[in-house]
């Protein structure tokens, strides 16, 4: 394949996997509760993907950097929204 093509698979592939956060955020900001979020998994899946941030500026694929760098950003912020919200219900 041209890499063209491949760039642009690579662009589709973050822009989907990065919007797929954002319900869940909207959901947590409009209830006001992130209870049945896993701290656990954002953890671990956070610093995953602060790994695919390295693995992308190592080997400068920037669908890689650039997507993930927005999904650590929206990660964060769910992190943060649990704590905020899960401190106010106790």
């Amino acid at each position: 394949m041209e890499t063209i093509i491949i760039d642009i698979l690579g662009y589709l592939s973050a822009t989907f996997t990065t919007i797929a956060f954002l319900p869940q955020i909207i959901k947590t900001i409009k209830t006001k509760s992130a209870k049945d979020v896993s701290m656990g998994m954002f953890v671990f899946f956070t610093t995953g993907v602060f790994l695919w941030i390295i693995y992308g500026a190592l080997t400068n694929t920037m669908p890689l950097i650039i997507a993930n760098s927005v999904i650590f950003c929206l990660s964060l912020i769910q992190i943060i929204l649990k704590i905020k919200y899960d401190k106010i219900k106790n």
